[in-house]
């Protein structure tokens, strides 16, 4: 995949998504079956796909500011 490519997708697989969030496969997948952490995804067939927007708002959600 070019990086051009990687800006413009707005559907990623699993494996895609945990390495836009840093974190592994295995903790997106734990995240989904525990619900600890509430990402949206959509599941067709046996594949797994996460929503560009939903990982942004994840993000965004996880910001923290430094406070002194």
């Amino acid at each position: 995949m070019h990086l051009s490519n990687a800006c413009h997708k707005e559907k990623f697989t699993r494996s895609e998504a945990a390495a836009e969030l840093g974190v592994t496969t295995q903790t997106l997948a734990n995240w989904a079956h525990t619900g600890r952490v509430k990402i949206p995804f959509h599941k067709v067939g046996r594949k797994v796909i996460y929503l560009k927007s939903d990982l942004d708002t994840f993000l965004a959600s996880t910001r923290r500011t430094q406070t002194a």
